[in-house]
């Protein structure tokens, strides 16, 4: 049985990750996403809590865990017995960035591969930071995330 872990901040969870969610449940028997819970950055538009309930609502239909973490990725990776990292790339500049952190997962703990799935082309220019400015400038992001992150962004940029 193969679990993988899907991390990331997910602020807010858009298309682009769900279509990387649906795809690595075509390689993996259990996916975990993972949000993350990073105390030291203050920037986030949503709080954890909300993250989470927005993956929820956008994979009610899917058999996947959504849970939080904190500290070090390969830790969680290690307590939850999973055995792949999933993360997508959109461009050179993510592979440069996750190549260097899947070098690092694999120093620390060996036993985990890194998963590293190309964005589809519909979704390579999607990111939660464009989401996010381009909601507050009042553009329509409807073709970019599920139906509850569209939702919220609406009620906080109201």
């Amino acid at each position: 049985m193969i679990h993988a872990v899907y991390p990331g901040s997910f602020d807010p969870p858009h298309n682009g990750h769900l279509d990387v969610i649906r795809r690595g449940l075509r390689v993996c028997d259990r996916l975990t996403v993972a949000v993350l819970d990073n105390p030291l950055k203050s920037s986030y538009l949503f709080t954890l809590a909300e993250r989470v309930a927005l993956l929820e609502a956008a994979t009610a239909d899917l058999t996947v865990e959504v849970e939080t973490f904190s500290g070090l990725l390969v830790e969680y990776v290690r307590h939850k017995e999973a055995q792949v990292i999933l993360k997508s790339l959109r461009g050179a500049l993510d592979f440069e960035y996750e190549a260097q952190m899947a070098g690092l997962n694999r120093t620390l703990h060996p036993p985990a591969e890194t998963l590293l799935m190309l964005a589809a082309p519909e979704w390579s220019v999607v990111s939660s930071t464009r989401v996010r400015e381009l909601a507050s400038l009042g553009a329509d992001v409807s073709r970019f995330v599920p139906e509850a992150s569209l939702k919220a962004l609406h009620e906080r940029f109201r």
